[in-house]
Order: C-alpha cells, then structure tokens, then sequence
C-alpha cells in the first residue's frame, strides 16, 4: 500500500507540474514583453517565427506595415525599463498549431504614459516551440474601449 501511495504521489506531481498548451503560448507573449523591458534584442528576437508579420493600425484606421529587425533594432537601442508595456490576457484559443492571443495594453515610456490600444497574436508552434508569427495592434491615446 505505501508503494502505491508513493507511486501516486509521484505521478500526480509530474502530471500537475506540466504547463498547458495555453500556459507555453502565454509564456511565449510574456517573454516578448520581458524582452522589451529588458531592451533585449536577444530575447524579443526569440519570440517570433523564422518570417514574422507586424502591422499597426492607426486611430484613423490606415494600416502600417511594420519592420521587424527595425522594431528590435529600436527597443534594443531603449534602456532597460524605458518601454513598459502593460497587458491583459482576454483570450487564448489554440488549434493543433495555431493559437490566437487577444491582449489589451497600456504603454509606459520611461514611466510616463504614452499610448494604449489593444494587440492581436497569431502564434504558430515549430518543432515544439510557440512563435509569433503575427502581430498586429492598435494604437491610441484615450483607453477607453
């Protein structure tokens, strides 16, 4: 009986101690702002996919393509706690290897409030390893929705 017990305790602890799909996708957006905190190129560039898409869209609707190595280039140019960016997880969905992320933000430049607005995730998951493949966000001064 105590090799039973041992046994179950063993087992529930390995089972319980593993991080969901949607825990290791929001990992991988965490990790994305830890990086621009940090201004670490290193970090943030290893939060996307081999051929990311970002784009923003302005309050009056215009839709801007952004450039990837430029917006590491820039943040990675930052000091460290320069660019704070504040989110909210309001939705993860995940199917097979695609999962979506809706996080709502508020945006911190050297501790000052600069502008708000809301990010859309497309990750995709490769060789095990959740990636942002896209992101596209909304950009404004007024918070609210």
């Amino acid at each position: 009986m105590r090799i039973f017990i041992g046994i179950f305790i063993l087992l529930s602890s390995y089972c319980f101690g593993q991080l969901s799909e949607n825990d290791l996708v929001r990992q991988t957006v965490e990790k994305l702002f830890t990086g621009m905190k940090n201004a670490d190129a290193e970090i943030i560039q290893s939060t996307f996919a081999e051929s990311p898409i970002m784009q923003s869209i302005t309050k009056d609707g215009v839709l801007k393509n952004e450039n990837i190595e430029n917006f590491i280039a820039s943040i990675s140019q930052l000091s460290k706690n320069d660019a704070d960016e504040r989110i909210t997880f309001e939705g993860i969905h995940i199917d097979g290897n695609l999962a979506s992320v809706f996080t709502p933000y508020e945006f911190y430049y050297k501790g000052k409030f600069s502008h708000c607005g809301a990010n859309s995730f497309q990750l995709i998951k490769q060789n095990n390893v959740w990636k942002i493949q896209y992101l596209i966000d909304t950009r404004r001064k007024d918070c609210k929705k």
